[in-house]
């Protein structure tokens, strides 16, 4: 109901906005020639409003042009017969051009349909490209592994067995990791992250990231300036962040390579630094890397989430994470959280001012 009285309304406003325009217009042009310019207003509702109301608006501006501008005024009736076929003329122009807007109109948004079905489908290929070698990888180590314990043939020592067990454990780790990205995205493009934010340590959370890790955490140097704040954030996101930014470090940097983090604090932020020994990232790449299912260029194959989920959570809770290129080579990403003010109440337990 609202639409109908909201198109009905701008109906009549356009009829007189023209009105007003051939009022204006009268000193300059004769009376007769003016009464075209009510075919703006028949396109303009034929465009918004659809070919059902430019008909009546049609209608009404030639009998609105009568009454007001051709003699007798104020009447319908009509001296001239000239003015009968000038009316004619104008109703019918009316209605054959409301029905070319409408139609137009119908095109333009077919076209708007098909190029966002176009563009739907380009972003599922590229989703499916992006995820499929990080799919295939953890499967295929997970199926070799498997195999190899369930062959009779093969007489495995315990060690080895363990061995093989365990790259199973850390595939699946890195399945689950990559699913969790997938679901992260989805929500993050959804609109603002969902917080549930508590006071943390950032050596806590850092801790829970690297056990998220398994063996690959054994690369990871960490330092800590003493006497660090609190951050309060959501745990889980933040955890999200941290193993993101680590994975992403281990991945550039060759196993002979430790990864370094150092975590500081200055101006009321807390900065932990993450930094690898890959080739560095280009200058041309080092925002764009931070885009969904976008690599880098020297990158190989992977999902180009982790980064972009990084990001996105870490603003979601008052951060943000950068790139600092490094002229010795490597990469350092940097993790920006504020750090909250705590008093100790008497009986010993923190609050937060911030």
């Amino acid at each position: 109901m609202r639409s109908v009285i909201a198109k009905v309304a701008f109906s009549v406003a356009a009829i007189a906005v023209v009105t007003a325009g051939v009022y204006a217009l009268r000193p300059v042009a004769p009376d007769v020639s003016l009464g075209v310019l009510y075919v703006i207003a028949v396109v303009a509702v034929a465009v918004v409003c659809g070919l059902a109301y430019a008909i009546p608006v049609s209608i009404a501006s030639m009998l609105v042009f009568n009454f007001l501008f051709l003699p007798p005024l104020h009447t319908f009736a009509l001296r001239d017969s000239a003015n009968w076929v000038a009316l004619g003329v104008y109703l019918v122009v009316g209605v054959v051009v409301g029905e070319l807007a409408t139609r137009s109109r119908r095109l333009s948004r077919a076209a708007v349909e098909a190029e966002t079905l176009r563009q739907s489908d380009a972003i599922k290929t590229a989703v499916l490209h992006a995820v499929s070698h990080d799919l295939r990888s953890p499967l295929t180590a997970i199926r070799a592994a498997s195999e190899g314990l369930d062959n009779p043939s093969l007489r495995l020592s315990p060690e080895e067995r363990e061995e093989l067990f365990e790259t199973i454990r850390l595939e699946l780790r890195r399945l689950e990791r990559l699913v969790d990205n997938l679901l992260d995205l989805s929500r993050l493009e959804a609109g603002p992250a969902r917080r549930r934010p508590e006071l943390w340590t950032v050596d806590a959370l850092l801790v829970s990231a690297l056990e998220q890790l398994g063996p690959e955490a054994d690369r990871v140097e960490t330092m800590f300036a003493p006497d660090l704040g609190l951050v309060r954030v959501d745990g889980s996101q933040l955890q999200r962040v941290m193993v993101n930014l680590l994975e992403n470090a281990l991945k550039f940097s060759s196993p002979a390579d430790p990864v370094e983090v150092s975590v500081v604090e200055g101006g009321g932020r807390i900065a932990a630094r993450i930094r690898d020994r890959g080739a560095g990232v280009a200058e041309p790449d080092r925002e764009r890397i931070f885009e969904p299912f976008e690599r880098g260029s020297a990158s190989g194959p992977g999902s180009g989430l982790g980064l972009a989920i990084a990001r996105g959570f870490a603003e979601a809770n008052g951060g943000r994470v950068l790139l600092e290129p490094q002229a010795d080579g490597g990469s350092t990403f940097v993790l920006e959280l504020p750090a909250v003010e705590e008093i100790l109440r008497p009986d010993r337990r923190i609050l937060s001012r911030g």
